[in-house]
């Protein structure tokens, strides 16, 4: 739910361990009402009395059939659709934790533009969800969780969080995901910044209170809406921040610029 309802440019009001609150994404409202239980996955929406699950969700925000939401869904590759049943929350099993070995995987970060320069800040992950067998580029973040990704889907288990790479900096770059992180690390000479990786848009109050502590912010945000939402709510925060989207204004995201203009380098104002 918490990856939806960013995708659709909502961020929460205010969360706990087990709870986001969210203003009303049916309707008009100034009092959060619109609850998220993380651990269940499921929503409840006080204001009208009505709750479920992401399809029900999406059903009512859409207006559509179920089948119309799996299509939705499907073509934004959201992991949390693939084996929805009647228990919301996943049962999963991490087997094997190791380094980037895997062809496949490999194969799939050359086609986004990345090589072995970026390994060391990933990991081979084979787990099993659902009761099925999966192997999966994995991300940690602040929390011990993970982001996976391969040719095939994107996802993540365990609690989510940021995730700070820390070179001892007082300049620090912000990232939405991780792929996007690692597309600026593979264009640099010498990394002499931070980086903060959100995971999820949502996750933006836990980002502005760990950007208090840089003197210098650089943003490398989504050219969509809620990417653009995000910039602006960062700028309002820290108005000294300064904004990289212009470089891969013609694209949706810095990976996807980097693949398909390949630039030797990208550097930022220190």
């Amino acid at each position: 739910m918490e990856e939806i309802l960013s995708s659709l440019g909502y961020h929460p009001t205010k969360q706990s361990q087990k709870e986001l609150w969210f203003l009303n994404p049916f309707g008009d409202e100034t009092q959060a009402s619109f609850k998220i239980d993380i651990n269940k996955n499921q929503w409840f929406l006080f204001s009208d009395g009505i709750g479920g699950n992401n399809i029900d969700f999406v059903r009512r925000y859409l207006n559509c059939s179920v089948k119309e939401v799996l299509s939705w869904a499907g073509e934004r590759n959201f992991f949390s659709f693939h084996q929805q049943t009647d228990i919301l929350e996943p049962t999963y099993k991490i087997n094997e934790v190791s380094e980037l070995q895997n062809w496949n995987l490999k194969k799939y970060l050359k086609e986004r533009g990345l090589s072995s320069k970026i390994y060391r800040y990933l990991h081979e992950v084979k787990f099993i969800m659902n009761g099925k067998k999966l192997y999966a580029i994995g991300f940690k973040n602040d929390s011990g969780g993970w982001e996976f990704r391969n040719s095939f889907f994107k996802g993540s288990i365990l609690k989510k969080d940021i995730s700070l790479i820390k070179n001892g900096c007082q300049n620090v770059c912000v990232f939405e995901g991780f792929i996007d992180a690692l597309s600026y690390i593979e264009k640099q000479d010498l990394l002499d910044v931070d980086i903060l990786v959100l995971n999820s848009v949502s996750l933006i109050n836990k980002a502005i209170e760990t950007l208090k502590n840089y003197n210098k912010i650089s943003l490398f945000l989504d050219n969509d809406k809620a990417g653009i939402k995000c910039k602006n709510e960062f700028i309002t925060s820290f108005p000294e921040a300064l904004d990289y989207s212009h470089i891969y204004q013609n694209y949706k995201d810095l990976n996807e610029y980097i693949t398909h203009e390949k630039p030797q380098i990208i550097r930022v104002v220190k």
